[in-house]
């Protein structure tokens, strides 16, 4: 195999020479980026049966030198590639910026393309079949194949999978900035490019799911960002979700708990998968860590906290966001909770600071802060809004670095076993 395609004349480009390669890496690697392909083929015209153009939309997937391309038993291009197959081009492309000269005439677009020429043929070999179908899947996201049922005997019998062999290749790309013509650079015109991409979004289950969002959907990022699992003798902390919403709106819906929050207190269980929503939403964006805090005795959902403006190169960030259930309050929940945070942000991160803001009313919550060792800094005046119109002057505390390891031993000292531990 030489690490370039053969050029034939049906690869070959009649303009922009330069921007055409028939490079095999870069080739496979638009390829394995894009999701979806276009399929183009030549059928008899419904009329007069001359032949006459379509393309269409479908899904692909490489594995080594065969593209394969996903349908319905009785689409066109499968029931068009039965017998000797059907003749093919099929074409990938990523759009990755507009790019904008100062004349109109030279606009332009930065872009990876692939086409590919060749005689696509029906899959038939029940393995071969079984192996492009998963990788479809796993297209989709790695893991996906492994946490899915896999097709039935009917499924089966209704997709067809044609296999177009990687032979006639050809790639064409743009990159860089506008090419204004000499006479056009000394004109006013903002001139350059505007990048685009495709970007995933946070993962929103469908009515009706429970199970909480895998970890294969979540992106991978700065540890700062991870909403890593920790397990205390008190306390678990997991990544929240909303499949969390009922359980968590029993346990903190409850004026009460929110008497002294930013937010009002969720009047359902749907207002509570709301705020849950914009605590994913804030993660997306980078600029908070929500958990769910679950009981370690019995399993149950006590409770919700965050990390929130992380900043890896201050090497700073404030825990908040912290609601538990009336019912878990003194158990020594709230005090490991704080404890696994820390050691987190301290041992693990590598953080120099760890902040807390509470309403200058709450005073609850101000001693529970002291208690872990914070110092108090400072009051920020009319710093938020409260849910009944107020300003809320806030109270800022910090635990630096040097001070930890006191705040740990302290900490530690004062968590008991947990009821029914020994």
């Amino acid at each position: 195999m030489t690490d370039t395609y053969e050029q034939t004349a049906r690869t070959t480009s009649l303009r922009k020479g330069p921007r055409v390669n028939y490079d095999r890496a870069a080739a496979e690697a638009i390829l394995d980026e894009a999701y979806h392909c276009d399929l183009s083929f030549i059928v008899p015209g419904p009329e007069d049966g001359q032949p006459e153009p379509r393309a269409l939309p479908t899904l692909h997937a490489r594995l080594g030198d065969t593209l394969y391309l996903h349908g319905s038993t009785g689409s066109r291009p499968m029931l068009g590639a039965r017998g000797d197959g059907l003749k093919v081009c099929v074409t990938v492309t990523h759009l990755d910026g507009l790019v904008m000269a100062r004349s109109q005439f030279n606009h332009s677009a930065n872009y990876r393309c692939v086409v590919v020429h060749g005689t696509a043929r029906i899959v038939t070999d029940p393995d071969e079949k079984s192996r492009a179908l998963t990788a479809f899947v796993e297209k989709v996201t790695p893991g996906r194949a492994a946490d899915s049922r896999p097709p039935t005997d009917k499924e089966l019998a209704q997709t067809a999978v044609l296999a177009l062999p990687l032979v006639e290749v050809s790639v064409k790309a743009r990159a860089g900035g506008p090419g204004d013509d000499p006479w056009d650079e000394q004109l006013p015109h903002w001139t350059g490019v505007l990048p685009l991409g495709v970007k995933a979004g946070r993962p929103e289950p469908a009515a009706g799911s429970t199970t909480p969002v895998p970890d294969y959907l979540r992106p991978t990022r700065s540890p700062w960002l991870a909403p890593a699992t920790m397990r205390g003798d008190h306390v678990i902390l997991e990544p929240l979700d909303v499949t969390h919403a009922e359980a968590l709106f029993a346990a903190i819906g409850d004026d009460e708990v929110y008497r002294h929050m930013t937010r009002p207190c969720p009047a359902d269980a749907a207002d509570m998968a709301a705020q849950i929503v914009e605590a994913l939403d804030a993660h997306h964006a980078g600029s908070r860590v929500p958990w769910v805090q679950r009981c370690a005795r019995t399993g149950d959902i006590v409770g919700t906290t965050s990390y929130y403006a992380p900043d890896p190169h201050n090497r700073s960030v404030a825990i908040g966001y912290t609601s538990i259930g009336r019912k878990w309050w003194r158990t020594g929940i709230n005090t490991e909770a704080k404890l696994l945070l820390l050691t987190r942000a301290f041992d693990e991160l590598g953080a120099e600071r760890v902040e807390w803001h509470t309403d200058i009313r709450n005073e609850r919550s101000q001693a529970a802060i002291a208690r872990l060792g914070a110092n108090r800094e400072a009051v920020l005046r009319h710093h938020r809004l409260r849910p009944d119109g107020t300003w809320r002057d806030t109270v800022q505390y910090s635990m630096i670095a040097d001070e930890w390891p006191t705040a740990q031993k302290s900490l530690r000292s004062r968590l008991r076993p947990p009821m029914g531990h020994q």
